[in-house]
């Protein structure tokens, strides 16, 4: 067994950001550009009346204007303003070629059909948008690494980019693998329990934004399997493997990966819940065999597939680290780092009974886990520890 620390190091040093792919805007929030945007035209495109008023020379003011004609956004007329004459203009609208100035509509005099402008409640270039004053032609817009949140799309949907080069969320499988396991709603039977890892994982994904996701069912078969495993391995990035990664008779998860021929990085961490964890790669590909019991699969998900997936996608997803102060004593053995459920409130944090592995109702209620270290025995009330926050 290795230590937690070295356990995520390894992860660390072995798991490389994916591959950029090209892909529509629309569909690329909440992930990292991979190259600059440039602007490849001024935005706006030309003077934009940022008002409904009247659009006019400034240097005319010296009388009334003219009202001629009108211009509403979206047209395309560039009929130029003669001097001493003004028109109706609306918000958005393109300001003529000969005004450089919006009076709006509130401050206007209208008097038989003229303008007549105030010349003291305005500036010359007032409520007029310059061309290029959100962006200029050539200007970057975007930097590599930058993340496509809402209001990002929609700066680059306003400057005309219709499609970015971004790092992708990674493909996913999930193979579960047990004889005893039922689906949800199934009738109960013995020796049988309802199978919910596959549903925890994937409701952990969703909310990173991670849909691309194959959920697969296999027996305790080393041949079905490996068999299962290598198709999983042909179309995803990372494969979750739940069950069967310990030394008993019908625990098949290490010799499929062999099979498989994935690369073993370490098999076994010093922790409680989630002794057998196993990872490994095949080229850039990363697996994790993970625990059977549910509790033990999301402990692990949280403290060592969360800082992979990072990796592959280049945001940080792990889990926000912090402290709390201990409400109650609690007592450890020595030798493993102890992930607990726990409840944090105001700084103090209740370490949760249930901490079994095969209980998830203590971690349904949880919102942090308490990381108690290797060599800590007693941990007395009103001490300082370490939390991870869960999301």
């Amino acid at each position: 067994m290795i230590p937690v620390s070295e356990a995520k190091a390894l992860i660390n040093a072995n798991t490389t950001i994916l591959q950029p792919a090209v892909m529509e805007l629309s569909l690329a929030s909440g992930l990292l550009l991979a190259e600059p945007i440039v602007a490849s035209q001024d935005i706006p495109a030309y003077p934009q009346s940022s008002m409904d008023g009247y659009a006019f020379a400034y240097s005319d003011v010296v009388g009334p204007l003219r009202i001629v004609g009108e211009q509403a956004a979206g047209d395309s007329r560039r009929t130029a303003l003669e001097p001493g004459t003004a028109t109706r203009i609306f918000t958005g609208a393109a300001v003529p070629p000969g005004a450089d100035t919006v009076l709006p509509q509130e401050k206007a005099e209208l008097r038989d059909g003229s303008l007549y402008v105030e010349h003291s409640a305005l500036k010359a270039g007032d409520h007029v948008r310059p061309a290029g004053s959100e962006i200029r032609s050539g200007e970057v817009a975007l930097t590599p690494f930058h993340l496509l949140t809402p209001p990002a799309i929609g700066f680059l949907a306003a400057i005309g980019v219709s499609s970015v080069t971004v790092y992708p969320s990674p493909r996913i499988a999930i193979i579960v693998t047990g004889n005893e396991l039922l689906k949800p709603g199934d009738p109960m039977q013995y020796g049988k329990v309802f199978e919910a890892s596959s549903y925890a994982l994937a409701a952990a994904l969703r909310a990173l934004g991670i849909t691309n996701v194959d959920i697969l069912f296999v027996r305790d078969d080393l041949e079905i399997m490996a068999s299962r495993l290598e198709d999983a391995l042909e179309r995803s990035d990372l494969v979750l493997m739940t069950g069967g990664v310990s030394v008993g008779d019908h625990d098949h998860t290490v010799g499929a990966a062999e099979i498989c021929g994935i690369r073993k990085i370490f098999h076994k961490v010093k922790q409680k819940p989630g002794k057998p964890l196993f990872f490994g790669t095949r080229g850039k590909q990363c697996f994790f065999g993970l625990p059977g019991n549910p509790s033990s699969v999301l402990t692990c998900f949280y403290e060592y597939v969360l800082p992979c997936l990072s990796i592959l996608t280049g945001r940080n997803m792990g889990l926000e680290a912090s402290t709390a102060i201990l409400a109650r004593d609690f007592r450890k053995p020595a030798g493993l780092t102890h992930f607990l459920k726990g409840v944090v409130f105001n700084g103090i944090v209740d370490i949760s009974g249930g901490q079994e592995s095969y209980k998830l109702s203590s971690f349904a209620l949880a919102n942090c886990l308490v990381v108690l270290p290797e060599e800590q025995e007693n941990a007395k009330a009103g001490a300082e520890v370490a939390i991870h926050l869960l999301p």
